[in-house]
């Protein structure tokens, strides 16, 4: 019996010691918990693997794909000859042509499938909004802001924030989008009022609540945000995104992040570019789905990226935590926490989102990324369609 006693201690400790350097066992990772976690190589040094290899049935997986080759979306054209039409006057480039339907889906950081042209660099319009999370994350592990909880008036003197109503904006409540900013960026106001500057997006007055109180999508508010943290930084946005992310994921270099055309400012007797939040004037995040891929990866695994912790995991949980005031969103991320955008899913499972469709969804519980683009249908039809295939 004492013998039992102290073996049944030891076992206790080892799993106790488990738990606590793993941080928990999901099912996910108890199942390959003795496998190293897998990182891509530079450009095409990305391992495929049959899906059986990955634990999922390749014929009802190819069933999805053949479903998600159907989608291609009928909204924005191939030649964008709808985008004024939509989202009002241009103030930046856009492309003349784009890829068809197309899309890549990793498990456990593997290619199980692909199909289109995921090469091609196109527009990801509002998935960049994600993009931008992640660089704030970055700035306050950084120290170069405190907290994301401090008015960004107390490190931005440029006159944006000098009113009464704007002195109280936080930059949580621009990760949130409730920030309610008050203003004109780069020829656009805030409130979204006249059909040549928004086109099918344009909105009726309204008073402003307090910020903080008021749920808003708003790409001039978040257009506000890029160019604050490009004070802080004193350093571009694209800069800061290839230097801190997209190099250490080896991502390509094909993606670019366009400014408007008179979206510049002077920082140090330098001229620089403020970019945008999303690609509905032109302009944005011109990324492909290979690389939006290795982006999703990046956050799967908690912001560590091989033997780099790139933004905290801190960063992640609280970027994937559904706010108060809104609908189930964090800081710019879509999330599922009430169950009802992506029923067929986790609830634990989120991603970043852009017209198109463009889509970034990430489910740890599977230990899945889908990237699915210019698409014309709900992601949840195909995400029930891969995990489905999970066996």
């Amino acid at each position: 019996m004492k013998y039992n006693n102290i073996l049944l201690a030891k076992i206790s400790f080892s799993l106790f010691f488990l738990i606590i350097v793993t941080g928990g066992v999901s099912p996910v990772s108890s199942k390959r918990a003795t496998d190293k976690i897998y990182y891509p190589g530079p450009a095409d040094q990305w391992q495929r693997h049959e899906p059986k290899q990955e634990g999922m049935d390749d014929s009802l997986l190819q069933k999805a794909i053949d479903f998600a080759k159907t989608q291609e979306t009928t909204q924005m054209k191939p030649d964008f000859s709808t985008q004024e039409i939509i989202f009002g006057k241009l103030l930046g480039p856009i492309p003349k042509s784009r890829a068809a339907t197309n899309g890549i889906i990793l498990r456990h950081g593997y290619i199980v499938a692909e199909w289109g042209d995921t090469k091609h660099p196109d527009p990801t319009y509002s998935c960049a909004k994600s993009f931008l999370s992640v660089i704030t994350g970055i700035t306050i592990d950084k120290g170069l802001v405190k907290s994301e909880k401090d008015p960004v008036a107390n490190y931005i003197n440029d006159g944006g924030y000098d009113s009464d109503h704007n002195k109280k904006i936080t930059w949580q409540f621009h990760l949130q989008q409730t920030s309610e900013w008050q203003g004109e960026m780069w020829g656009k106001k805030d409130d979204f009022v006249g059909t040549e500057a928004f086109g099918m997006g344009e909105r009726k007055p309204r008073e402003l609540n307090e910020p903080g109180t008021y749920w808003e999508y708003n790409d001039v508010r978040i257009n506000r945000l890029s160019l604050s943290l490009l004070r802080v930084w004193k350093k571009s946005m694209p800069e800061v995104l290839r230097d801190e992310i997209m190099n250490t994921i080896d991502a390509s270099s094909e993606w670019t992040y366009n400014p408007y055309f008179n979206s510049y400012v002077e920082i140090d007797g330098k001229k620089m570019p403020s970019v945008s939040g999303g690609t509905r004037w032109g302009g944005g995040l011109w990324i492909s789905a290979r690389d939006e891929a290795r982006f999703g990866y990046l956050i799967l695994r908690n912001g560590k990226w091989k033997n780099k912790q790139i933004v905290s995991s801190e960063w992640i949980k609280k970027s994937t935590t559904k706010e108060a005031v809104g609908p189930d969103y964090g800081y710019l991320w879509w999330l599922n926490t009430e169950g009802k955008a992506w029923p067929s899913a986790p609830k634990t499972s989120f991603a970043a989102l852009g017209a198109g469709s463009n889509t970034i969804w990430i489910d740890p519980e599977h230990d899945i990324v889908i990237v699915w683009r210019w698409h014309n249908s709900n992601p949840d039809e195909l995400i029930k369609r891969v995990l489905k295939a999970v066996k």
